[in-house]
């Protein structure tokens, strides 16, 4: 099993969710963070006055699912989460060595 987790601007979600769903992906969660990569953040100005946003707020999503579904799941984010504009996310893969549904005991595979 995998873990993939895509950090993302947050206008994409709606494209992403339904690529996803289109790959057949059943269970994501999806978080709303903050922070920066090369860009570190950027300057906006409000009335007049010039500042810094820091932290830039993204999109997270996290799937775990069969080896299988790693290249499709990739593939889905890559074609939807691009603007090809600086800022528009990362994706990253990792192993996971189990999985538990807590409802019935299932363990692995199944538990997803």
């Amino acid at each position: 099993m995998k873990k993939v987790e895509a950090i993302f601007r947050p206008f994409k979600l709606d494209e992403v969710k339904e690529a996803l769903l289109e790959e057949g992906i059943r269970g994501l969660t999806i978080s709303e963070v903050r922070g920066y990569g090369r860009q570190k953040g950027h300057k906006e100005t409000y009335r007049g006055s010039e500042y810094q946003i820091e932290f830039v707020p993204k999109i997270k999503i996290e799937i775990v699912i069969d080896d299988s579904l790693v290249e499709k799941v990739v593939d889905a984010i890559l074609r939807t989460a691009k603007t090809g504009q600086v800022g528009d996310g990362k994706i990253f893969i990792s192993e996971i060595q189990d999985a538990i549904r807590i409802r019935t005991d299932e363990s692995g595979n199944e538990a997803l």
